[in-house]
């Protein structure tokens, strides 16, 4: 049997928007509650009853997290631009290697706007 699991993880930023047109609200200093979902796909295995710990995927983003919590998005080397889709894929970058079974990368600005990223480019 394969699944498909997806854990969600939140973490508090600022950013600013610097490539918006002038007067844009976003081009301000203004913070987000973001959410990140991760899907994983995999097989389960048949001595656990499981595809991967979900504390498995904790461990792995913990670091990822370590860098984007109650942070200036701006300053982090590739977020020079943090708009969603630039933060859905930074994410997808920093995991993929450490999660090959990750799937997609959804991230939530607001409750009701969300950025997918599967690694298309």
């Amino acid at each position: 049997m394969t699944v498909r699991l997806i854990h969600e993880f939140r973490f508090e930023s600022a950013h600013r928007l610097p490539k918006v047109p002038e007067g844009h609200k976003c081009a301000r200093l203004h913070g987000h509650s973001f959410k990140v979902e991760l899907a994983v796909r995999g097989p389960v295995s048949a001595d656990t009853g499981w595809f991967i710990d979900f504390g498995e995927l904790y461990e792995i983003w913990k670091p990822v997290w370590e860098q984007l919590d109650h942070r200036y998005l701006n300053e982090i080397p590739g977020l020079e631009n943090p708009t969603s889709e630039v933060l859905a894929k930074w994410i997808w970058e920093k995991m993929k290697p450490l999660l090959p079974s990750l799937e997609t990368v959804i991230l939530f600005e607001t409750c009701d706007a969300r950025c997918e990223y599967s690694g298309d480019d």
